[in-house]
C-alpha cells in the first residue's frame, strides 16, 4: 500500500511549492525534519495548514513561497480547512485553478485569482508575474498584512 505522509506548511503557491520552515523567507521557524523524505518517498504526500493565519493578515496560500522546501513535484495533496485540493496528474496551470478553487480562504481568493489571471496573460508553462510574486509578503513586512486595505 505505501506510506501516507502528512505534514505541515507554513504557505503553499497556486502550484503547489511548499515552505515548511522559515516566516517571509528567511526566518526559520522549525526545521525541516523527515518530511522532505516522506514527500519524497511517500506513497501519498499530503500537506496541511491553515488557509490564514494572524486574524487573516496573512494568507497561507500566495502566488509564489517565500522559500521552498518541497517543490510541486513532491507534492500529491494540498489541505487547508477550506478544502482539499489534490494535484496529481495536474499540469501547472490545472494546479493552480484546483489550489484557488479548493484552499483559498474567501478573503484571499479574488486577489490570487487575479494574479493567476495576469500571470496566464504573460505566458509560460509555469505562469508568475514575478514583479509582483512575492509582494504579498512583501506588503507582509511593511504594513502588517499581505493585501493592502
Amino acid at each position: 500500500m505505501g506510506i501516507i505522509g502528512i505534514n505541515t506548511a507554513l504557505e503553499f503557491d497556486l502550484y503547489g511549492n511548499v515552505n515548511s520552515t522559515h516566516v517571509g523567507g528567511t526566518r526559520m521557524m522549525n526545521g525541516i525534519g523527515g518530511s522532505g523524505d516522506f514527500a519524497r518517498n511517500a506513497h501519498l504526500a499530503i500537506f496541511v495548514t491553515k488557509s490564514i493565519a494572524k486574524a487573516g493578515a496573512i494568507s497561507s496560500v500566495v502566488p509564489m513561497v517565500s522559500h521552498v522546501d518541497h517543490t510541486e513535484h513532491d507534492v500529491d495533496i494540498l489541505v487547508t480547512e477550506i478544502g482539499l485540493a489534490d494535484l496529481r496528474g495536474l499540469a501547472p496551470r490545472e494546479r493552480a485553478r484546483v489550489i484557488i478553487d479548493n484552499c483559498v480562504h474567501p478573503a484571499y481568493r479574488e486577489a490570487l485569482n487575479d494574479y493567476f489571471r495576469r500571470a496566464c496573460a504573460i505566458g509560460g508553462h509555469t505562469p508568475h508575474v514575478l514583479r509582483d510574486a512575492l509582494s504579498w509578503h512583501l506588503n507582509l513586512e511593511e504594513t502588517g498584512r499581505m493585501l493592502a486595505i
